[in-house]
């Protein structure tokens, strides 16, 4: 099955530190004209790459993350030919998605 490639604009680059205090070690935007679960456009982590901050990002979109006690759901989004597990799935996303109850369908 052909994976689905999307333009990610990155509104959170490395670095970032939200009004919770958490800092994002990993790139994090949107994909602009897909609106997700929470009627905002749809969110993506940018993993599998250099930890240096980006305005743009092109990949496939490789995993979701679920949320059952929220109504969004997380894109993974990484390069073209590349690959990535669960467990690095989680081991990068831990810093957000450790406040929630969420699981991960890989694509």
């Amino acid at each position: 099955m052909e994976k689905l490639k999307v333009n990610v604009t990155i509104d959170r680059p490395v670095g970032y530190k939200d009004s919770f205090g958490n800092t994002y070690p990993i790139n994090y935007g949107f994909i602009a004209g897909v609106i997700g679960g929470d009627d905002e456009e749809q969110d993506a982590y940018i993993l599998n790459i250099p930890s240096e901050k980006l305005m743009y990002f092109t990949g496939i979109v490789t995993a979701v993350i679920h949320r059952n006690d929220d109504n969004e759901t997380k894109w993974i989004v990484i390069p073209e030919k590349s690959s990535i597990t669960e467990k690095e799935i989680l081991e990068q996303t831990y810093f957000i998605e450790q406040y929630f109850d969420s699981y991960i369908e890989m694509l």
